[in-house]
């Protein structure tokens, strides 16, 4: 608990299920009152039948029943099927009890206020007019059309109250669901996942919010030569995440609404109604919502490809863009919220971009420093070894017995020079046809063949996209697992096996036991505390015939 003494003991706070407990209490407790006001008999509340008896008490054991399952449950599903269960046995307790003289009409508001203020407006709108049609007809059902007047009074107070419960209810849970986004957005600035990784992921966790089919970045560069175009699709149309770079002429239709302005564009929000178009905007010279150029809208929703959509112009220091996001039923709130989401992420995705271009300088000064370096200390050592050899071959001549090892090992100083000259080059450049991953990999794992006589095939799937921080990372967890495999197992063959998964990185580290038994559990420390400090999961499997380390590390 935050401000208490180190050495306090701890105390327990509102487990996430505490809501649902409360809940399903209270709909116990209004059980046991409307069984104690029936056994009173206050206000007139007397059973049409002895056997209405059973609707009460059934209620109650319903009542008892859901809340020792959710104290029982950690996690019970608590969704509006509940609530509308709820108003049904109320419409019987309103038919069993008189009708419209019922006092149980009061009891339809516990279902539309939970359900409203757990699930939002549009739950508790529904859940109204099902709450006031249900009461109807229970009350035509036992008394016709004789009180009419007092049944119209009852379901208009109930339609008003329950609509502004419903409102409000929206209301708070609109304002939570958006403060966990922008909480999520501030969270989302990790510099070792690079640029691109931050900017996929708040598009997600937009698309995400607003239940769209699409979200689209515009964004121009620093230099303002190129544009860059990211799109997330919603995850049920299977596409994956497009990224393309344009000119200015083809994104300038894109670029059509006010540089200063949120805009939002739509068909009708019921469907079935006649195809009413609205364009709106709200600029920063002029306060409030007016007219925005039909044409202009249509045109930009004919190129999204979508009925509507809703954009907010990016607060980039240098450069221009827009975010999209396109879907049905998009409201003004919306549009203006997202505004409020880009100028909370932005100004961090943008200090990440200047930290990390400010890193790959650093990095490539150093590496072309180390490449001076390497040329001076190590290669040019090579080759005065090689003229070396070179001389005492010359010297023992071609009738000597070590003129063939003398041959080959002036190979060998050959394409040791040639292979460290490529690999200067590639190093001082920073350019190579694969990944920097794969090449280490690759020239780490002939060492490991060369040096343990252990045979380790890499198989490599997507893994262009890695950041070159986390490369290092698993860098070093493969070459950790790789060593573990050689000097703590008789194996002569090894696989790994790198991907991308899932938004993870997935590395498989496995050797056989060749016929051996299977060892006894065991786990790595080293490479389990830096797949931790990760925020990853390892896990060893072991088998009659093969040790497997598995290794997911998101990204």
């Amino acid at each position: 608990m935050r401000g208490a003494p180190s050495g306090a003991p701890a105390v327990a706070v509102a487990a996430p299920d505490a809501e649902a407990w409360m809940v399903f209490g209270m709909r116990l407790l209004l059980a046991v009152a409307a069984l104690l006001t029936l056994y009173v008999g206050i206000g007139g509340a007397v059973l049409e039948g002895p056997w209405w008896w059973f609707v009460f008490v059934l209620y109650g054991l319903h009542s008892l029943t859901l809340l020792c399952v959710a104290n029982l449950r950690a996690g019970f599903w608590h969704g509006p099927v509940v609530y509308w269960v709820d108003v049904g046995w109320y419409a019987l307790m309103v038919y069993a009890t008189g009708g419209s003289t019922s006092p149980f009409f009061s009891f339809f508001f516990f279902a539309i206020l939970a359900a409203s203020f757990r699930h939002g407006f549009d739950t508790g709108a529904r859940l109204t007019l099902g709450a006031a049609l249900l009461g109807a007809l229970a009350v035509l059902a036992v008394q016709g059309f004789a009180t009419l007047n007092l049944l119209l009074l009852r379901a208009t107070f109930m339609l008003a109250l329950g609509y502004m419960v419903a409102f409000w209810g929206g209301l708070a849970v609109d304002q939570r669901r958006r403060l966990a986004l922008l909480r999520d957005v501030s969270r989302l600035s990790n510099p070792r996942f690079g640029v691109q990784h931050t900017l996929d992921s708040l598009m997600e966790k937009v698309l995400r919010y607003y239940g769209g089919t699409s979200c689209v970045l515009l964004m121009q560069d620093g230099g303002g030569a190129r544009w860059h175009l990211n799109t997330v699709h919603h995850p049920s149309a299977g596409r994956p995440v497009g990224r393309t770079e344009a000119d200015a002429a083809a994104v300038q239709p894109l670029l059509g609404p006010d540089p200063g302005a949120v805009l939002w564009y739509g068909t009708a929000a019921l469907p079935g109604l006649p195809g009413r178009v609205q364009a709106l905007q709200a600029g920063e010279e002029r306060h409030g919502w007016h007219g925005a150029d039909r044409a202009m809208c249509g045109h930009i929703a004919d190129l999204l490809d979508a009925p509507g959509f809703i954009s907010a112009p990016l607060p980039l220091r240098k450069g221009a863009g827009r975010i999209f996001v396109t879907g049905e039923r998009l409201r003004r709130g919306d549009a203006t919220f997202l505004k409020h989401i880009v100028q909370q992420a932005f100004p961090v995705i943008e200090t990440i971009d200047l930290l990390d271009r400010l890193a790959s300088d650093a990095a490539f000064r150093e590496r072309r420093t180390i490449a001076r370096d390497l040329h001076d200390s190590t290669i040019q050592p090579y080759i005065g070894l090689r003229h070396a050899v070179a001389a005492i071959r010359n010297r023992a001549g071609d009738d000597n017995v070590l003129a063939p090892d003398l041959d080959h090992l002036l190979e060998m100083c050959a394409d040791t020079i040639a292979d460290m000259r490529q690999f200067a080059q590639r190093f001082r450049n920073g350019r190579q046809q694969e990944p920097e991953l794969l090449i280490a990999l690759r020239r780490q794992l002939s060492q490991v063949r060369t040096f343990y006589d252990v045979d380790v095939a890499l198989e490599a799937e997507h893994v262009q996209t890695i950041n070159d921080r986390m490369a290092a990372q698993v860098f070093q967890i493969v070459t950790e697992a790789v060593s573990n495999v050689c000097k703590h197992t008789s194996a002569k063959s090894a696989r790994v096996r790198l991907a991308e998964e899932d938004g993870q990185i997935a590395i498989d580290v496995a050797n056989p036991h060749d016929g051996a038994a299977a060892p006894a559990p065991f786990r790595p420390a080293s490479i389990a505390e830096r797949v931790q400090e990760l925020g990853g999961t390892l896990d060893v499997e072991t088998a009659a015939h093969e040790t497997r380390l598995r290794i997911r590390v998101p990204i």
